[in-house]
C-alpha cells in the first residue's frame, strides 16, 4: 500500500474510533470490500449454482461492519485478520438460516452416497467418480459437482437439530466446550491427520497442488488458475476430484 493511502486510512480509523464518523466508516468499508469478495469466492466454491453471490456479499458486508464496530485499533491485531473471522462467520451464519440446498440435490447426494457405499462393499476398495457415474447414469462431472456442492452442507449441519436426542437442542449446543484437549480427542485428531495425509499422498500432482494452494496458501480458484496457467473451471474440476477422494475421511470426521 502506498504511503498516502496508509496515512488516509489512519485518519479514517482515528475519526471512526473517536467520533464514529459516518464518512470515515463508509471509507473504511470501501477499503475492505476486496476482503469480503475474497471470502465470498472461497465459500461459493462448494455451493450450488442457485445460491446468489449478492446475498453472500450482503452477509459478508454485515460481518465487515460488525468487525468495524467491535475492532480495537489499540490492540496488537491486524484488522484484516479480525475482520476475516467476522466476515466468514456472517456468511456461514446467513447460509445456516436459509434452505440453500435444493431438495433435488439432497436426493441426488443421498443416491450417490448409497451407490458409493454399496460399490465399495462389493469391490472392497475405494471407487472413482467415473465408476459411480456409470452405475447411476450420470456424467463424471455431474457426480463431482453434486458431491462438491453438498460437502458444505455437512459442515453447516452442525446447526441442525439433533435427531438422536429427545430434546430439541441443536448439535452445536451439545458439543462440549473444553479448552484442553482430552487424550481421546488428541488420538482421534492424530488419526484423522494420518488418514488425510495418506490419502493426500495418493492424489496426483495437480490435485495435491490445488489442495495445498487452496487450503494452506488460501488462494482462490481463479488465483490458482493464474498460477498454474489453467482455467478456473478446470481448477474447480481438479478441486472437486480431490474432495471426492477425501470424502470418506472428511465425512467420517464431520458426521
Amino acid at each position: 500500500m502506498r504511503k498516502g493511502a496508509t496515512s488516509e486510512a489512519s485518519v479514517h480509523w482515528d475519526n471512526w474510533s473517536k467520533f464514529r464518523d459516518k464518512d470515515s466508516c463508509q471509507a473504511l468499508l470501501e477499503m475492505h470490500l476486496p476482503l469480503v469478495q475474497y471470502h465470498v469466492q472461497r465459500i461459493a466454491v462448494g455451493l450450488p449454482r442457485n445460491v446468489n453471490k449478492d446475498e453472500l456479499r450482503s452477509h459478508g458486508l454485515l460481518g465487515l461492519y460488525d468487525a468495524l464496530k467491535k475492532f480495537d485499533p489499540t490492540r496488537d491485531l491486524k484488522f484484516d485478520t479480525y475482520a476475516s473471522f467476522r466476515i466468514r462467520g456472517a456468511i456461514l451464519d446467513g447460509l445456516r438460516r436459509e434452505d440453500w440446498l435444493p431438495r433435488s440435490l439432497r436426493e441426488k447426494t443421498k443416491k450417490i452416497e448409497m451407490t458409493i457405499e454399496r460399490m465399495e462393499q462389493e469391490k472392497m476398495r475405494s471407487v472413482s467418480a467415473s465408476e459411480v457415474a456409470s452405475e447411476i447414469d450420470l456424467s463424471e462431472d455431474e457426480v463431482l459437482s453434486i458431491m462438491s456442492e453438498s460437502f458444505l452442507a455437512n459442515v453447516l449441519s452442525i446447526d441442525e437439530e439433533n435427531k438422536d436426542s429427545d430434546t430439541n437442542e441443536k448439535v452445536g449446543y451439545t458439543i462440549e466446550d473444553k479448552k484442553i484437549d482430552t487424550p481421546e480427542s488428541m488420538i482421534l485428531t492424530e488419526e484423522l491427520h494420518k488418514h488425510l495425509t495418506d490419502i493426500i499422498h495418493e492424489l496426483n500432482e495437480k490435485e495435491q497442488l490445488v489442495v495445498s494452494l487452496f487450503y494452506y496458501e488460501e488462494l482462490t480458484l481463479t488465483e490458482i488458475g493464474q498460477v498454474l496457467g489453467l482455467s478456473t473451471s478446470r481448477i474447480s474440476q481438479i478441486h472437486s476430484k480431490a474432495l471426492f477422494k477425501l470424502r470418506g475421511v472428511l465425512n467420517k470426521y464431520l458426521n
